[in-house]
C-alpha cells in the first residue's frame, strides 16, 4: 500500500507540474512551426540525442495521459522526416501507452474491480472471445482517445505483451498518416505552401482514415468469420 501511494503522489506530481509550469505552451502547432528550423539545426548537429530525448519525452507523455500525442506526432515527422519519425514515434507511443496500462493495472484495478467489475465483464468477454484482434480494432477504429483505452483495458485480464504488439500494429497505420502530415507542416512558410499538394493530401488522409479503418477491420472480421 505505502510503495501505491508513493507512485500516486509521483504520477499526480507529474501531472500537476506539466500544468502549473504550463509546459503546454511547447506543445503547440504554432511553437512548433515557429521552432522548426532551431529543432531542425539542433536535430541535424545531435542526431543521437535530440532522438533520444524526443523519445523519453514522448514515453513520459503518453504514460502520464497528458495532452500531448498529437503535436508530438507531427513534430516527430517535422523534425526526422517520415521513416525516423514513424519509427521513433511508433515504438515511443506503445511503450508510453504499456506504461499508462501497467500503472491502471497496478494501482487501481483491485478498487476498480471491486465496484464496477460487472461493467468490466463485458470488455473481458471480448478480450476473450477475440483476443489481440479486440484491442485490434479499438486502435484500428479510435471510437474512444487512446488514453481512454490505455487505462481501461489495464483493468482487464487482458495479457501486457499482448497489449503491446496489438497496440504496436493498430496504431501504425494512424501514426503513418499523423508523422506525414508533420513533414509537410514542416514546409508550410507562407500561405501559397498550403496549396501544395503534398500537405492536402496529408489532410485528406486525416480525414479519411477513420472511415477506410472502419471499413478494413469490418472487411477482417468477415474473413474471419468466413474462415471459422
Amino acid at each position: 500500500m505505502k510503495t501505491k501511494l508513493i507512485l500516486v503522489a509521483i504520477v499526480a506530481a507529474l501531472i500537476a507540474a506539466f500544468f502549473i509550469f504550463d509546459l503546454g505552451q511547447y506543445l503547440s502547432l504554432d511553437y512548433l512551426k515557429a521552432q522548426k528550423d532551431a529543432l531542425n539545426d539542433l536535430y541535424r548537429s545531435k542526431p543521437i540525442l535530440i532522438i533520444m530525448m524526443f523519445f523519453l519525452a514522448y514515453v513520459a507523455m503518453a504514460a502520464l495521459a497528458l495532452p500531448a500525442a498529437t503535436i508530438l506526432t507531427l513534430a516527430g515527422g517535422a523534425i526526422f522526416g517520415f521513416w525516423t519519425g514513424l519509427i521513433v514515434v511508433s515504438f515511443a507511443s506503445t511503450i508510453g501507452a504499456t506504461i499508462a496500462f501497467l500503472l491502471t493495472r497496478y494501482l487501481f484495478h483491485d478498487a476498480i474491480q471491486s465496484k464496477f467489475g460487472d461493467r468490466l465483464q463485458a470488455i473481458n468477454n471480448g478480450i476473450e472471445r477475440e483476443g489481440a484482434f479486440y484491442v485490434f480494432g479499438l486502435r484500428l477504429v479510435p471510437l474512444f482517445p487512446f488514453v481512454v483505452v490505455n487505462s481501461v483495458l489495464g483493468l482487464t485480464k487482458l495479457k501486457t505483451w499482448t497489449f503491446y504488439w496489438s497496440s504496436q500494429i493498430g496504431m501504425l497505420a494512424g501514426t503513418a498518416v499523423y508523422v506525414n502530415a508533420g513533414t509537410q507542416l514542416a514546409n508550410i512558410d507562407t500561405l501559397g505552401d498550403i496549396a501544395n499538394p503534398k500537405l492536402l493530401l496529408s489532410f485528406a488522409l486525416l480525414g479519411v482514415f477513420p472511415i477506410i479503418a472502419k471499413y478494413a477491420l469490418a472487411f477482417l472480421k468477415r474473413n474471419k468469420s468466413t474462415a471459422a
